[in-house]
């Protein structure tokens, strides 16, 4: 399976010294290989540009694309594309420098701003900028490892990008408390995998195992109790949701234990966040709206049945 993703963004999809990629988004591109092939290193992945993302998807170099990309209306109506769900409710931010003294995004009149060329932050950049009456000069860049020696050596005043690619490019700093990100997030960015138009039964399975993924965390099935669950449990959706009872995976064209294939992989949804990009983590980041809405955020599985 070919999983396109992102050039490097450390918590999200990023290669180690050996050239083994780990991260949040890898997580779901292995869960679909593990459900899919009944293994999860079967999986060649593919790193993608903002620019070179979709060209790559619509071509059939890559089977999914998880690469923190935002669903918006022509990406899925006119790109032809199919969003499979979200798996990071995010918006867009700035971070800046702490010794250039601003403290909103307001204050950046005449400021260069590193921005990635096609992608949607481009676009919001803009808006953002028009609406509030004040001037920006764009620093254009196409990755995020690109963006990050300029903006430390000054070439831009201002890094914009999703709140969440913004703390992990700043964990990854020497002195990240030298750089703040600012109060404002100007844009919803719905991030989620996405196929092509018309690949009908692979959306369907690629869907299925996200929604697994978070199905599990509201269910209490972990990593850990997994195996033990599997011998049977008195909450049907818990049972077929690991296929020891109703017929979910024939439905999908695949094993009956496809669903519990992926989950152990690299744990529930809740688990995957901990690990690679959590408050624990250099990343530090809050479930916030990427709670389970049972807790007050926004994630919501369609119902095993």
């Amino acid at each position: 399976m070919n999983c396109g993703v992102t050039t490097g963004l450390v918590g999200f999809a990023a290669p180690d010294a050996n050239g083994n990629w780990d991260g949040f988004d890898v997580g779901v591109c292995r869960a679909v290989a593990a459900a899919v092939l009944g293994d999860p290193t079967a999986v060649e992945f593919v790193p993608t540009t903002g620019k070179t993302r979709f060209t790559a998807l619509a071509s059939g170099e890559i089977d999914l694309l998880a690469r923190n990309t935002t669903w918006t209306f022509s990406r899925d109506v006119d790109l032809k594309f199919e969003f499979v769900g979200i798996n990071y409710y995010d918006g867009q931010g700035f971070m800046v420098p702490k010794d250039l003294g601003v403290s909103s995004a307001k204050e950046l009149d005449g400021a260069t701003v590193c921005i990635q060329t096609g992608t949607t932050t481009e676009l919001n950049l803009a808006d953002f900028f028009r609406k509030n009456n004040i001037s920006y000069e764009p620093v254009p860049i196409e990755t995020n490892a690109e963006a990050q020696p300029l903006y430390l050596e000054g070439a831009c005043d201002v890094y914009t990008t999703d709140a969440s690619g913004l703390a992990a490019t700043r964990a990854a700093f020497e002195n990240p408390g030298d750089h703040v990100v600012l109060p404002e997030i100007i844009s919803k960015e719905p991030l989620g995998p996405l196929v092509r138009h018309g690949d009908n039964d692979w959306a369907d399975v690629s869907r299925w195992v996200l929604n697994a993924l978070i199905a599990a965390e509201e269910l209490g099935v972990t990593s850990a109790n997994i195996d033990e669950l599997m011998a049977g449990t008195d909450n049907p959706e818990i049972n077929r949701l690991l296929g020891t009872e109703g017929n979910l995976g024939e439905m999908l064209g695949l094993e009956a234990d496809w669903a519990a294939n992926a989950i152990k992989v690299g744990g529930n949804y809740g688990e995957l966040f901990e690990k690679n990009i959590g408050e624990n983590t250099p990343i530090g980041l809050s479930r916030g709206l990427n709670a389970q809405w049972t807790d007050g955020g926004l994630l919501y599985s369609p119902p095993f049945r």
